[in-house]
């Protein structure tokens, strides 16, 4: 692992131009290696656009594997690189949609495309102290790199997914937004089956819970590779109306119908080796 971070340390040196095209081919090698990760991918795909016939699924599987390549080198930028480079390579965009909501609790709701934490480091380079769940790495030396590189910025406030949703209330309370990924499969507790791309899809309902408990206000955050190595956007958007809404399973469908949208945006840049249909509904079988 020393050895791979190393690497990663050193070609942040390269221009992105030149970055790009490298992740990319290490994204083609894992594609050939990691056979349960395409696996899971394909699976996703298929789930997700029974429309398309094979050839174009396979294609968009190994795009992503492209981006997904690129995701894992070009983090070193985000680990290492100065606030000037960062901002010069991300663009970020919608920030007034936040600077209107100051005095009032938000999430900043984060999808999990490939370049999710491009977001959450950008974000951090603002005049505002962030909140957001890290999940601890296993590997000691990951573990140093990921923390450190997560907490350069502005001072946030990393919490532990053990801790739950009443800590993240409590930063929010005290005047941090907090970045939130919520669309993911994290099992069945404390979530509801809310159709994803017309798949019953285990999906938490903490980001209605924090709105109703903490008056907040809900402003996505979206993400995008741009191609050619011309960078990265960070799109803001403006807060959400009539959120929370009439029920939680209303408005953890209303969640799933926005990622489906940015998804339709850009597909290839989801994140699509992760098991999003792990956790069925009861009498259900495995899709993986």
């Amino acid at each position: 692992m020393r050895l791979v971070l190393g690497l990663v340390w050193l070609l942040r040196l390269l221009p992105l131009p030149l970055l790009a095209p490298l992740g990319q081919g290490l994204g083609m090698v894992l594609h050939l290696l990691a056979r349960g990760r395409r696996h899971i991918a394909a699976t996703n795909v298929r789930l997700c656009f029974p429309h398309l016939d094979e050839a174009a699924r396979r294609r968009m599987v190994r795009r992503h594997f492209r981006h997904f390549g690129r995701s894992v080198l070009e983090r070193g930028l985000l680990w290492w690189s100065r606030p000037a480079r960062i901002r010069r390579l991300v663009r970020l965009t919608g920030m007034e949609h936040l600077t209107a909501l100051q005095g009032r609790p938000v999430v900043i709701f984060g999808l999990h495309f490939v370049s999710m934490d491009v977001g959450w480091t950008r974000l951090t380079l603002e005049p505002l102290r962030l909140a957001g769940f890290y999940a601890r790495q296993k590997n000691p030396a990951a573990e140093a790199v990921f923390w450190r590189g997560r907490v350069r910025f502005g001072n946030p406030v990393a919490l532990s997914r053990q801790d739950g949703i009443r800590a993240a209330v409590r930063a929010m309370r005290d005047g941090c937004p907090f970045y939130y990924l919520p669309d993911h499969d994290f099992g069945p507790r404390d979530a509801v089956f809310a159709p994803f791309f017309g798949v019953p899809a285990a999906t938490v309902t903490a980001l209605s819970r924090l709105a109703r408990l903490t008056g907040a206000a809900v402003v996505p955050c979206v993400t995008r590779m741009l191609p050619g190595g011309k960078g990265y956007c960070v799109e803001l958007h403006r807060a959400w109306e009539n959120y929370p809404g009439e029920s939680v399973d209303a408005d953890t469908r209303r969640m799933n119908e926005f990622v489906e949208e940015q998804v339709r945006r850009m597909p290839e840049q989801y994140f699509w080796v992760h098991k999003r249909f792990k956790t069925r509904p009861p009498g259900e079988p495995k899709v993986y």
